[in-house]
């Protein structure tokens, strides 16, 4: 896995498919490592040229006591577009991931040629923070099993965890193996903190770049609701709602969520 360093950060991050097709980043989620997103990677390294990053405080990049803001871990993202020069690129963020494309598109906007935002927000609303408020009690206190099961609840939709439980329970299981570091419930912590802070919403209109929102119907972490408020302040963005998927449309719909960032990002190449 490769690295760059900026501004003291060792960042780590994969390179997937064909250098000289479209160049697409992936942001993930609250858990900020790159292979979270799964079989994504090669259902779009077929015809992309994959950035895959492990987020600041997760994965194999340096875990920082401090830094934990959208915008500057949308700083992070910047710098290592422009560390390996394949501006600008098609930015696909999945809910936290999602923040911090907004963050990328509004303050690096030379960066960023189209976004995806998928199961994100612009901003908490009352039930994120009530959602949240509960979350960070779990993730102070429960031990990592326990954690990841009950995040599931909030991650997949009924129907999936009904109709795919084996595939629920691998989930739970592969995060639960990620190797622990002790400072990592305190940057969970930090990075909860981080999202609650999280309002781009004033400043959507300004964003100019093509925008697809997507957002599972069955959503209970980041409500449709959510997604509306995106695309209704995104000039020109379109939004497409997937019936009766969760939070992790990308695991759930691996193939549906591939096929509209795939068209997508040809469409603006």
């Amino acid at each position: 896995m490769p690295s760059i360093v900026t501004s003291g950060l060792t960042q780590h991050y994969e390179r997937h498919g064909t250098a000289g097709r479209p160049p697409v980043l992936l942001i993930s989620g609250l858990g900020g490592v790159g292979a979270s997103w799964g079989p994504q990677v090669e259902l779009l390294a077929r015809d992309f040229d994959i950035i895959l990053p492990d987020q600041r405080g997760t994965g194999r990049t340096d875990r920082t006591p401090d830094g934990y803001t959208t915008e500057q871990l949308a700083a992070d993202m910047a710098a290592l577009v422009v560390e390996l020069d394949v501006g600008p690129v098609h930015v696909v963020g999945s809910s936290t991931g999602g923040a911090i494309a907004q963050q990328m598109a509004l303050r690096h906007p030379e960066l960023v040629r189209s976004l995806v935002i998928a199961s994100s927000f612009a901003r908490f609303d009352a039930y994120m923070h009530r959602q949240f408020a509960v979350r960070g009690i779990m993730a102070a206190q429960w031990d990592k099993p326990n954690l990841f099961a009950g995040y599931s609840l909030f991650l997949f939709s009924p129907r999936y965890t009904r109709e795919h439980p084996e595939q629920v329970q691998q989930w739970i299981n592969r995060a639960t193996a990620h190797p622990s570091q002790p400072e990592d419930r305190d940057i969970a912590m930090h990075r909860i903190a981080m999202i609650a802070a999280h309002d781009t919403l004033a400043d959507l209109p300004r964003i100019d770049q093509p925008t697809l929102v997507l957002c599972g119907e069955q959503n209970h972490c980041t409500p449709l609701s959510l997604s509306e408020e995106i695309a209704s302040a995104i000039p020109g963005a379109t939004l497409v709602v997937l019936p009766e998927a969760g939070e992790l449309i990308e695991l759930e719909m691996p193939e549906r969520f591939a096929k509209l960032v795939k068209a997508f990002v040809e469409d603006h190449a």
